[in-house]
C-alpha cells in the first residue's frame, strides 16, 4: 500500500446539483479546479459532504469519473464507498476501481449494527477484495459504532488499512490514536475531519485534514497546514481563528436538519462565490433560503473570499 503518499489538506467535495436535481458537471469542474488551484493535496469525493447517501450508483460513477478526469493526476483522489454490508461495499469499490481513484474510504457496516469483531472482519474482507489503499472512516454519528483503537492499530500494522479519517468528534480518542500509532511505528496516515480544531489536531501529530469548510476556503487550510509544517504555531492559531469565524455559516439556519444547515451552508457559500450554480440539496433535504442565505453571504463577505 502507498500510504506515505497521502496527507495534507484533502477537502471532502460537495456534489453540486442543477436546478432540476442532476449532478452539475460544469459546477463540479469549477469546484475541483478551485480546490486544486488553492494548493490542496488531495480530494475526497463521495463522503458525507458529497451527499453520498443520496446518490444513485449512476450518479456516483459520474462523480468519480469526472473527479479523476478533471484532476488529471494533479492530486490524489480518495473516495467513499459507504454501504451497509461488505458485499455492497465491494460493489462500490468496483465502481471506484473502474474510475481510477487512488484510495477508498470505508465506514463500518451500518443498519446491521455489528460488534467490533465483525467490523474487523469487514475491513479484512474489503482488503482481500482490492489492491487500493483503504482508509477506515471513523464516523459514529453516521454508523452508530466507534472504531476500536486496538483494532485500527492492528489493521494498520498488518497492512489491511492505510490510514484513518477520524470524524468521531472525540478529541481524547484522537489523541490516543495518534499516540498509539506513533508507538507502533506510524503504520497509519491519520486525518482529522474537524474544521475548527485542526490546529490542535496538527499539534498532536495528525498527518492531514479533511475539512468540509475547505470547499469554501481551501487556501486558508493550505496556509494553516504549511504554517504547522514550518512550526509557526502562532500563525496556525490565527488562521484557525479566521476559519472558525467563517464556520459560523453552519449555525445560521434553524428548524432544519443538520444536513440542511451544515452542508446547505457550504453550498450556499459556494453559490455566492459563483463556484457552483445553485445551493440545491438532494431530496428530501431543502435548500437554504431567505434571511438564512443573506446571513451566510454576509459572513462569507466578511471573510474576504470574494477578493482573495
Amino acid at each position: 500500500m502507498s500510504a506515505p503518499t497521502f496527507g495534507g489538506v484533502v477537502p471532502p467535495l460537495v456534489t453540486p446539483l442543477t436546478a432540476d436535481g442532476a449532478v452539475d458537471l460544469e459546477s463540479f469542474e469549477r469546484l475541483v479546479n478551485h480546490l486544486i488551484d488553492a494548493g490542496v493535496d488531495g480530494l475526497f469525493v463521495l463522503g458525507s459532504s458529497g451527499e453520498v447517501a443520496f446518490l444513485s450508483d449512476a450518479d456516483r460513477t459520474v462523480v468519480l469519473t469526472e473527479a479523476v478526469r478533471i484532476s488529471a493526476g494533479r492530486v490524489k483522489i480518495m473516495t467513499g464507498v459507504n454501504d451497509m454490508t461488505p458485499a455492497r461495499v465491494v460493489a462500490q469499490i468496483r465502481l471506484a476501481e473502474a474510475a481510477g481513484v487512488d484510495a477508498i474510504v470505508a465506514t463500518a457496516p451500518f443498519y446491521t449494527l455489528p460488534n467490533q469483531a465483525e467490523i474487523e472482519t469487514h475491513f479484512r474482507l474489503l482488503a482481500a477484495a482490492t489492491t487500493l489503499p483503504i482508509f477506515a472512516y471513523d464516523v459514529p454519528v453516521r454508523v452508530h459504532n466507534k472504531l476500536s483503537l486496538d483494532m485500527l492499530i492492528r489493521l494498520g500494522a498488518e497492512g489491511i488499512i492505510a490510514g484513518v479519517k477520524d470524524s468521531s468528534g472525540d478529541d481524547v480518542g484522537f489523541r490516543r490514536l495518534v499516540m498509539a500509532n506513533r508507538a507502533a511505528g506510524s503504520p497509519l496516515v491519520v486525518f482529522t475531519g474537524h474544521e475548527v480544531v485542526v490546529d490542535g489536531a496538527l499539534l498532536l501529530g495528525a498527518d492531514g485534514v479533511v475539512p468540509g469548510l475547505g470547499n469554501v476556503d481551501p487556501k486558508r487550510y493550505v496556509d494553516l497546514f504549511a504554517a504547522s509544517k514550518a512550526g509557526d504555531w502562532e500563525a496556525v492559531r490565527r488562521i484557525q481563528d479566521e476559519l472558525s469565524e467563517l464556520f459560523e455559516i453552519v449555525f445560521q439556519a434553524s428548524g432544519v436538519s443538520g444536513e440542511a444547515a451544515g452542508l446547505g451552508a457550504f453550498k450556499t457559500a459556494l453559490a455566492h462565490l459563483d463556484i457552483i450554480s445553485t445551493n440545491r440539496m438532494s431530496p428530501p433535504v431543502p435548500a437554504l433560503a431567505g434571511e438564512t442565505v443573506e446571513r451566510i453571504q454576509a459572513i462569507v463577505d466578511r471573510a474576504g473570499l470574494l477578493v482573495r
